[in-house]
């Protein structure tokens, strides 16, 4: 597989801030192009061989904005067993609804805007309803759990301008830990 031309801006970039605007269908070419690119990869980022030939870090999803264009497109790949993976493509998604329970990523989210090691912990919700449109401009309705739900509200987060960064408290960069749980 050839590793498709990708720029991906880092944190410094201040289009990183941008809140993106609502996409009308149907989409050009160059987007639908763009799109398959993002999730080709993603998907080649989290296959071993890949990543050592290409020098990736390890991704599961990317939002318009960090390729510099503030559109509300966000694609993720879940791998679901050893080189098997899930697709997500969400185009102007709204979180309807969401669980009152919390949960944080043990180890620390990461982010490919982001290329350093980033101590504390982001609140999310473990449960959310998310209502998006697919490629060809159709409505649907999808729930996320876990490591689904913590990835979708990243990415939502770049369409709004914010960074994960930017939701850890400089202070105290482990605030609130026992009133969520750890994955």
């Amino acid at each position: 597989m050839k590793l498709p031309e990708i720029e991906i801006l880092d944190e410094k970039d201040k289009r990183l801030h941008t809140i993106s605007k609502d996409v009308s269908f149907p989409l050009s070419k160059e987007d639908k192009k763009r799109i398959n690119d993002m999730l080709l990869y993603l998907k080649m980022s989290q296959i071993d061989k890949y990543r050592e030939q290409y020098n990736l870090r390890a991704g599961m999803g990317l939002s318009y904005v960090q390729i510099g264009i503030p559109k509300r497109i966000f694609v993720v790949v879940d791998e679901t067993d050893e080189n098997v993976f899930e697709n997500y493509v969400l185009i102007n998604p709204k979180i309807v609804s969401n669980s009152e329970e919390l949960i944080y990523v043990g180890e620390g989210e990461g982010c490919l805007s982001v290329n350093r090691e980033v101590e504390g912990i982001v609140p999310r919700y473990a449960r959310i309803t998310v209502e998006a449109f697919d490629m060809e401009g159709n409505p649907f309705t999808i729930r996320v759990r876990e490591d689904l739900s913590i990835a979708f509200q990243h990415e939502i987060d770049h369409l709004n301008g914010i960074l994960f960064v930017d939701k850890i408290d400089p202070k105290n960069p482990y605030k609130n830990a026992e009133n969520m749980r750890e994955i």
